[in-house]
């Protein structure tokens, strides 16, 4: 940096909760290159989009976002934009073909030279920069150990795993995070140590699939003719951040539900500084569409699990996420997901309209893409079920007294209102 008075910047993030913590990351590394946050774009000298390409509005607002940007960058000389994440990855060549005033487009294994690559942006002009894989001796792999800039000063991302070795034929997110990673378990372990040390009392341990975590690290081993038994399972990392001094809260995201395994559910039940709470991705009730989508399980097995986890956790708070309108989806196959969800009794329901994704298998299914004004009706008679379920859930908590964690405080009709969660349910 000059001696001039310190550049600015605003981190726009969009996407998962990957995406928060890579946002983090590039907080913590621009400050640590001498920039300022300021909370507005008209008082900042750099914006980082970080994108997501789950769905496909998330195109519509990068470039969106994209055409009022070079507006603010033409005001004033010098400004930057820096395009990051998911789509980035995707999209490479084509973020700078539709705007060309993008000063750095960088990928998901490319955090750890944000700094570095807007400052060669600053003298040698636009460039794009993507790894196709994350390279194992760097800090590309495992973005927490970057310095990090966070929200809040109590709670913390913790990754474990990196990339994603399922194929299900509706995401793109293999193709952009690479292959499955995993995170050296005392490494892990260490940094939650330290961030208690830090005063840091939730932590959430990441991954596109975390209850696969230690798939890699067998493998590893047994190519090396080492004993294989030594794989740590996901259960016992849990079990072990639980037990920190210091943590009081422990949660994670995002389980596969064909990897779960009682182990995990028999920790959660055990250790009580971990949320009462599963994330428990349904996408659809119908074995045949099941199938299709390559997810390994059927809906009597991920039913069964389900209840598993219910009679050791009785108090357990589901959440899930249901696809509907997936190509070649009919009537049968969705009045099946009804039932699933009816019997699943969901405390929450991400619910989606299926949106085709370049380079996925069911983008290339386009002579069975459901007529939209089915699949709009669907979506409505899907969220009654879920709706209904969460309802009853929640009136079923009135009387009761919980220990409930305010999280913020908020203006409501010239009133003080706060929002928060129970302690150990998300």
């Amino acid at each position: 940096m000059s001696d001039q008075e310190p550049r600015s910047y605003v981190v726009r993030t969009f996407g998962c909760q990957m995406n928060d913590h890579d946002s983090e990351r590039i907080s913590g590394l621009l400050d640590a290159d001498g920039l300022l946050a300021v909370e507005e774009e008209d008082d900042a000298d750099v914006v980082v989009l970080n994108t997501c390409c789950i769905r496909e509005n998330a195109d519509n607002k990068l470039y969106g976002n994209l055409g009022m940007l070079k507006r603010w960058k033409d005001a004033r000389e010098g400004r930057q934009i820096v395009v990051s994440g998911c789509l980035a990855q995707k999209d490479r060549d084509i973020v700078q073909k539709r705007a060309p005033w993008v000063d750095v487009v960088m990928g998901t294994h490319n955090v750890h030279r944000a700094a570095e690559l807007l400052e060669t942006a600053r003298v040698d002009g636009p460039l794009t920069e993507i790894l196709e894989e994350a390279v194992l001796d760097d800090h590309a792999m495992f973005p927490s150990a970057l310095p990090a800039k966070r929200v809040t000063s109590y709670d913390a991302w913790v990754t474990i795993q990196i990339g994603c070795d399922n194929s299900c034929a509706f995401c793109i997110v293999p193709s952009v995070r690479g292959s499955e990673i995993s995170r050296p378990y005392d490494d892990i372990v260490s940094e939650v140590r330290a961030l208690a040390d830090q005063g840091v009392t939730e932590v959430t341990l990441l991954g596109q699939n975390v209850n696969s975590y230690g798939r890699d690290l067998q493998l590893d081993k047994r190519r090396a003719g080492e004993d294989v038994s030594a794989r740590p399972l996901f259960s016992e990392l849990l079990r072990e951040v639980g037990t920190v001094a210091g943590i009081k809260r422990v949660r994670f995201t995002s389980p596969h539900p064909k990897d779960m395994r009682p182990e995990t559910f028999a920790v959660m039940a055990e250790v009580p500084t971990i949320c009462e709470h599963l994330h428990y991705p349904l996408q659809s009730g119908s074995d045949r569409l099941l199938a299709i989508m390559h997810r390994g399980y059927n809906a009597e097995r991920y039913l069964e699990k389900l209840h598993q986890a219910r009679q050791l956790i009785p108090d357990l708070a589901i959440s899930t996420d249901i696809i509907v309108g997936f190509p070649g989806e009919t009537e049968e196959d969705f009045v099946r997901t009804l039932e699933v969800s009816a019997e699943a009794d969901y405390d929450y329901a991400y619910t989606f309209m299926f949106s085709p994704r370049e380079g996925t298998e069911a983008a290339t299914m386009v002579d069975q893409f459901v007529d939209p004004v089915v699949v709009a009706d669907r979506f409505a008679r899907l969220r009654v079920v879920v709706e209904h379920s969460a309802v009853i859930r929640h009136e079923a908590r009135i009387g009761r007294i919980e220990d409930v964690l305010i999280e913020e405080s908020c203006a409501l009709q010239a009133k003080e209102c706060d929002s928060g969660r129970k302690l150990r349910i998300s």
